[in-house]
């Protein structure tokens, strides 16, 4: 009987020494998250822009050149047919591979693809959506116009730099279209309803209520002021800069940017 407990008794002592040594025993670490690199740009030239537009009048001097990686989606100094309106060598539909990716995503301001626009179409295009710019003391340029009821905004640095991805690039929904008719602007922002005459200041005053009737003839509606740019979730965006100039009412805006992957 003895000889029994004792074994019972070791049994015991050993079955404690045992959860005693796992209750002490530390748990190893989880393996940290692996880290998400952000996107890098090497550097490459892969979209070289050139552009010029007067601002004042009519000018068989505007054009649009554009060349990347792809040889034949390039064009030098495109213009409008004198005859058609249309764009001579077809860099309104050439340039939209650069604009989107094969998703469908933007991968720029479509504000800004809108402002190469005016280079390679009429006069008529730059009064009818009342194409602007300004130059202040500081060196910053501002550009502004309104497209089928939409008002855009793009805006330098102090040294004419339009930088990429993180300028200044902003929209905001005025008004709307119908057809080729003429654009239709929310009295809230112009005085008479026609883009030819929209107050700037109160389009991008934030104060000025968005989500309102443009008119009682159709139940568009005006917007808040957004972001204009690439689109967060393309499969890639431009970075860089272009050089934007502003001369006796000559727009030009030059530069290369590189295609960075996300």
């Amino acid at each position: 009987m003895k000889k029994r407990i004792n074994v019972v008794l070791l049994a015991s002592i050993v079955l404690a020494l045992s959860l005693s040594v796992m209750g002490c025993a530390k748990q190893a670490p989880a393996a940290p998250a692996a880290a998400v690199k952000a996107p890098v740009s090497d550097g490459s030239a892969d979209l070289k822009i050139a552009y010029q537009v007067n601002l004042a009048q009519a000018d068989a001097e505007n054009y649009f050149s554009f060349a990347g990686n792809i040889s034949y989606l390039a064009v030098e100094k495109d213009h409008a047919d004198a005859v058609t309106g249309a764009s001579v060598l077809g860099s309104t539909d050439l340039f939209q591979a650069y604009l989107y990716d094969v998703e469908g995503k933007y991968t720029m301001s479509s504000g800004l693809r809108g402002l190469f626009l005016f280079g390679v179409n009429p006069f008529t295009q730059l009064t009818g959506d009342n194409l602007n710019a300004s130059k202040a003391a500081d060196g910053t340029i501002t550009i502004q116009f309104a497209h089928r009821g939409t008002a855009y905004r793009i805006v330098t640095d102090k040294s004419g730099k339009l930088s990429f991805p993180n300028g200044t690039f902003e929209s905001r929904a005025i008004g709307y279209i119908v057809g080729s008719d003429p654009q239709v602007i929310s009295k809230d922002f112009s005085a008479d309803g026609t883009a030819a005459t929209i107050d700037w200041a109160k389009a991008w005053d934030s104060k000025v209520a968005s989500g309102k009737l443009v008119d009682d003839k159709s139940t568009k509606k005006t917007g808040a002021i957004v972001r204009n740019a690439d689109d967060p979730a393309s499969m890639y965006y431009f970075d860089g800069s272009l050089m934007v100039t502003l001369e006796n009412n000559i727009l030009g805006v030059n530069g290369t940017l590189t295609a960075v992957r996300r």
